[in-house]
């Protein structure tokens, strides 16, 4: 091998190893913000679980559920009824609660209750529980994950929802600041964000060609049952 050769080897090699260096650095870097994505996520998961036994807690002492937060800047919760399913849908009450009001990005926790369970006292054999959830099938088409399409006595639907708006997209940050909407497939997150009644979940995923598009939100529910079961173990529902 002539000098030459070994310097054109030499150059090619250090070549190599910059290349293989730079997909190194790509790789830990995608791997760490995946990990962080995925930490942020559990966390999330966690305040929303301690949230869900603030608002059981609260049931069983107060005799009803709390209605949402006065504002995004205030977390007790509004000092009046909700006169409709509209005003019973907001932020957690997390200064009432004693809980941390926002997920693991910052963004408040969404709160829906049905007006009848926040109103004290609570009447099993006629209040009506009314918030449901719903999720997509592969063609695109709802199927209820809780409640159904018509809520009674005889047929109960969820007296609450509750629920982070994840990572990007929608969502009210801690300052009162809104997160702008920077997609335009995201059709289940947008339900999410304006609805009073009829929510949705879903697997996160970034894909834009699923229907309802792109989603991250991240749901969690209290049954009828378990409400009523904590509130009867306190002998706090009539």
């Amino acid at each position: 091998m002539t000098p030459r050769q070994r310097q054109h080897g030499a150059a090619l090699l250090l070549l190599l190893a910059v290349i293989s260096l730079a997909a190194a650095s790509v790789l830990i870097g995608a791997f760490g913000r995946n990990t962080q994505q995925a930490e942020r996520q559990q966390r999330t998961l966690a305040t929303l679980a301690q949230a869900r036994e603030a608002l059981l807690g609260f049931a069983a002492t107060q005799g009803r559920l709390p209605r949402p937060a006065a504002s995004a800047l205030d977390g007790r919760e509004r000092a009046a009824d909700c006169a409709d399913d509209a005003e019973c849908n907001g932020f957690l009450p997390w200064v009432t609660l004693g809980v941390a009001g926002v997920d693991a990005w910052g963004k408040l926790l969404r709160y829906s209750v049905t007006p009848a369970m926040a109103r004290a006292p609570i009447v099993s054999f006629s209040a009506i529980a009314d918030r449901v959830v719903l999720t997509r099938g592969e063609r695109g088409d709802f199927a209820f994950v809780a409640g159904q399409a018509q809520c009674d006595v005889s047929a109960q639907c969820l007296p609450v929802v509750l629920f982070s708006q994840g990572k990007d997209h929608y969502g009210m940050a801690a300052s009162g600041v809104r997160q702008r909407n920077t997609a335009r497939d995201n059709l289940d997150e947008a339900a999410n964000d304006s609805a009073s009644r009829s929510f949705i979940t879903r697997p996160a995923s970034d894909n834009t060609a699923l229907p309802g598009g792109t989603f991250d939100d991240m749901l969690t529910w209290i049954t009828l049952p378990t409400l009523y079961q904590r509130m009867r173990a306190a002998r706090n529902l009539p």
